[in-house]
């Protein structure tokens, strides 16, 4: 099969040709269609020093998929060939505390599809079947189908807390940050609004229907709340971005009792006003990945309860690029200038 191979400790992958994934009696394996390209995978191509952290090659990377099962194992039981399916990223070992109290998405063992295993990046991709989710929706494109893993990430963090009436401010216009203003607006959110710098992203954001899209290198988020006619502060905040800087302005910019869901992932240590979070009573919750599964049933019941939402989260895909020319798609990702890049695997 045709796969994206980083064949040992250094920068790039090679388009190449590699053994077909085997499926163990409890596995699933799938024929991919399409790969959306995440920022680990931009790490892991680059071998910096977060991929050095991570992966230990020879190994096939790519996480967020869509395909068509070819073939179950024999001890499988609820998937059939010939589903269309998405996978969740995260094998967990199922006996540590946290999963055998239902919490499985705080596996201390978790193992990661194209991080620690070989992922999607492939004509091929095997999976546990309790990693399977099955698309029941014909409405799902393979497109859509091939984001799943970070619109789960954007549900996740999105329904850390509740919303209804509630002011919202997204920094972080990438992806999940665009994701995020559809979830939070079907999930009742009053007024939001979300930063950036790429005048690209902060337009998808408008369109997305963001009250406010800020270009936070020439206009500060307090200006943009008075424009809001906002005195007293936001209420929930969803941090995407990993930048300290983003983080700083939000907890500035909190209403007393305010809430802070935080995804973005820093590449440091960054400095907080814990006077202002103590005093403000401010709640700052860390988000890592999707509740296993209950987010996924709740994304997929919103974008079959809801088309207009499921044509925003469509419109979050804005490059569809052919698998053997990778190289242009994760330029493309990495300029940072476009929302979200998928690979095709269907015509190699």
């Amino acid at each position: 099969m045709k796969a994206l191979y980083k064949s040992g400790p250094h920068a790039g992958f090679e388009f190449t040709d590699r053994p077909e994934p085997e499926c163990g009696p409890h596995d699933v394996k799938i024929r991919v269609h399409t790969t959306g390209i995440c920022g680990t995978d931009l790490h892991i191509e680059a071998y910096d020093a977060a991929a050095q952290a991570m992966i230990e090659a020879p190994m096939i990377p790519g996480h967020e998929f869509y395909g068509e099962v070819v073939e179950v194992g024999d001890m499988v039981e609820h998937v059939a060939v010939g589903q269309r399916v998405s996978g969740e990223g995260h094998v967990v070992c199922g006996m540590c505390r946290n999963c055998r109290a239902g919490r499985r998405q705080m596996c201390i063992n978790t193992v990661s599809v194209g991080v620690q295993r070989d992922g999607a990046f492939a004509e091929y991709v095997v999976i546990p079947e309790s990693n399977v989710w099955q698309h029941k929706d014909d409405a799902i494109t393979p497109e859509v189908g091939a984001i799943f893993d970070p619109l789960g990430n954007a549900v996740h963090t999105a329904l850390s807390f509740p919303l209804v009436g509630e002011d919202v401010l997204i920094t972080g216009a990438g992806p999940i940050g665009l994701m995020a203003i559809g979830i939070a607006r079907h999930a009742g959110a009053r007024r939001i609004a979300i930063t950036d710098v790429s005048p690209a992203r902060l337009e998808l954001a408008t369109k997305m229907g963001a009250d406010a899209a800020i270009d936070v290198s020439a206009q500060r988020i307090r200006q943009a709340q008075a424009e809001l006619r906002m005195e007293e502060g936001f209420d929930v905040g969803m941090e995407m971005s990993g930048r300290a800087s983003a983080l700083q302005e939000m907890v500035a910019n909190m209403n007393h009792g305010g809430k802070i869901a935080l995804l973005g992932l820093p590449d440091g240590e960054i400095a907080i006003d814990w006077q202002s979070v103590v005093t403000h009573m401010i709640t700052i919750k860390g988000i890592y990945g999707r509740e296993m599964f209950e987010t996924w049933y709740a994304m997929s019941a919103m974008l079959q309860s809801n088309p207009a939402l499921l044509k925003q989260i469509e419109s979050v895909v804005t490059d569809v690029i052919p698998a053997h020319d990778w190289q242009r798609g994760f330029d493309a990702a990495r300029a940072g200038a476009t929302g979200k890049i998928v690979l095709d695997w269907r015509n190699l």
